[in-house]
């Protein structure tokens, strides 16, 4: 997320004064506005894939089928603060997804976010993807392409969070027969709450996605994450996400993941998190990106 739907700038280019109704809030870092005490807010979704150090990534022998998805970088779960009317995001990340029987990357990715209207953003990621099955060679091409809108239609006051929903379509732009994309589209359909106390933020949420590809199924998701500002430049998070059997036969799992993000300078900031499963599939993750954001 950005800066707010008519507020001002100010410091950063991604900052801006909070909301009169919601008390704490001040400036905004990357995606989200800064809280007294010095801490940020995380920044905006995404889609849960979003940039990641590219050629380290590229150069991995490994790479896999049924990525999971980031979707508010660099964290899985997401926030329901739009970005700021007129004002844009972009990323520039990589993906990790290790699984007991393939291993995905994707990258690189970009991200594009537009404050389209005051409470309204819409949403793009376009990814390459990676892919390496277990005992077959690696694979890559075009990955699937996602298009959303966040849409908040409740703000965060005193003793009230801030909901709003997000929903996505997943385009099947990568080939599935290589394992690079789902086959068809699918959908994601979730609400998210967010609330801040000084340099504390939490906010999660969960929804539903509806897949009728072959040899996937419908499923359920959700995640919750805390996360507090450090200093004007670091905060750091942590989240529980777990989401249900993906495909027929599959298992659902519970991912524990840690990260944050550092400003480097006014508009521009480096995001990292790193996870595994603690229940259910096995997955080890990670995410990094560069975040640039600007507008009037």
């Amino acid at each position: 997320t950005g800066p707010g739907d008519d507020d001002p700038v100010v410091d950063f280019p991604h900052q801006k004064i909070a909301d009169e109704k919601a008390p704490g809030k001040i400036e905004g870092g990357p995606g989200g506005e800064q809280r007294r005490g010095g801490g940020f807010l995380r920044p905006s979704k995404a889609v849960f894939m979003k940039c990641r150090v590219l050629a380290f990534l590229i150069a991995l022998p490994a790479i896999a089928v049924g990525q999971i998805v980031f979707a508010g970088p660099p964290f899985l779960s997401d926030d329901p603060e739009p970005v700021g009317y007129r004002h844009w995001e972009a990323y520039l990340f990589s993906t990790y997804d290790r699984s007991f029987d393939a291993t995905g990357i994707q990258a690189p990715a970009l991200e594009f976010n537009v404050g389209a209207a005051p409470g309204l953003q819409l949403h793009l990621v376009a990814p390459w993807a990676w892919n390496r099955a277990s005992g077959n060679s690696t694979l890559s091409g075009w990955g699937d392409a996602e298009l959303g809108f966040k849409f908040r239609f409740l703000r965060e006051t005193g003793n009230r969070p801030q909901i709003g929903v997000f929903p996505m379509i997943e385009l099947p732009a990568g080939s599935a027969r290589r394992g690079l994309g789902n086959g068809q589209a699918w959908f994601k359909v979730p609400i998210w709450l967010q609330k801040s106390w000084g340099p504390w933020t939490t906010y999660g949420g969960g929804g539903w996605a509806i897949n009728h590809a072959e040899r996937q199924r419908d499923h359920a998701f959700g995640g919750w994450m805390l996360q507090r500002g450090l200093s004007e430049k670091l905060t750091l998070g942590g989240e529980l996400f777990t989401q249900g059997a993906d495909t027929n036969g599959g298992r659902g799992y519970t991912i524990a993941n840690v990260g944050g993000f550092f400003n480097l300078k006014p508009g521009f900031s480096l995001l990292f998190s790193a996870g595994r499963a603690i229940q259910g599939e096995q997955h080890a993750i990670a995410y990094f990106g560069l975040y640039w954001t600007w507008g009037p």
